[in-house]
């Protein structure tokens, strides 16, 4: 059975999956949910159809992206024939799935329960620079949302001790709140899960946290970073969903 992961803020069927229940081998075992990865497309779609299954969606209800690490936000209460380049989803449609793929980069499930309208984005450092965040809730707001009701949980990504980075992306983040010391004068510490918790919080929508790291749970997740630092190779990832 596919694993995932609930938060009790959001009151939505939800699932932040793990890398378990899954019927890919090798370096993309086991729930890989990846659909641009090098893994067998058969495995993939029977992944990607349990865990929709696990929230009770039909196969063809799950959406899915082409994610660029940008701020584009797509209206899913349509089905597409091809991926559409977007890094969230929202919708008002009972049924559809919103369904999200990373691999360190930080998933966020948005519900606002009185309004009836779910949200699903892909945030990277890039994308939560850009605003993706944001636009994510500007969108639901088209659809009848109030960001006084949003209620977002950032799923498991990267954690702060794992996330070494160069003083280029500091300069990009522009924001040293979010940054400890590294192993030298060019290294630093982010803190992706705190820097998306604070863009929530200055947009007006109240945020919380698994608190999982990625990279340090190998058992239960794909890590796009664990993967650079073993010298490359192939890479999963897993999916986060939402839907009404």
């Amino acid at each position: 059975m596919a694993e995932f992961l609930t938060h009790a803020a959001l009151s939505a069927r939800h699932g932040f999956f793990t890398r378990r229940g899954g019927v890919s081998t090798g370096a993309y075992a086991a729930l890989n949910c990846g659909l641009r990865s090098e893994d067998d497309p058969h495995a993939v779609a029977e992944n990607r159809t349990r865990a929709a299954a696990a929230l009770g969606a039909e196969p063809h209800g799950l959406r899915a992206l082409r994610q660029v690490h940008g701020a584009r936000v797509i209206n899913a209460g349509s089905a597409w024939d091809t991926l559409p380049e977007a890094d969230a989803m929202v919708t008002h449609v009972p049924g559809v799935a919103l369904g999200i793929v990373t691999a360190d980069c930080a998933p966020v499930l948005f519900h606002d329960a009185q309004a009836g309208v779910i949200g699903a984005a892909h945030a990277g450092w890039k994308g939560a620079v850009t605003g993706v965040l944001e636009a994510t809730i500007a969108a639901m707001e088209a659809l009848g949302a109030d960001r006084a009701r949003i209620m977002a949980v950032i799923g498991p990504c990267i954690g702060q001790a794992s996330y070494e980075v160069r003083a280029d992306l500091r300069d990009a983040v522009g924001d040293p709140r979010f940054f400890a010391p590294g192993r030298d004068r060019q290294h630093f510490q982010f803190d992706l899960v705190g820097y998306c918790g604070a863009r929530l919080g200055a947009a007006g929508v109240s945020g919380a946290a698994l608190g999982i790291d990625t990279l340090a749970d190998d058992a239960r997740f794909f890590s796009h970073r664990r993967r650079t630092l073993a010298g490359g190779g192939a890479l999963g990832h897993q999916l986060s969903a939402i839907m009404l």
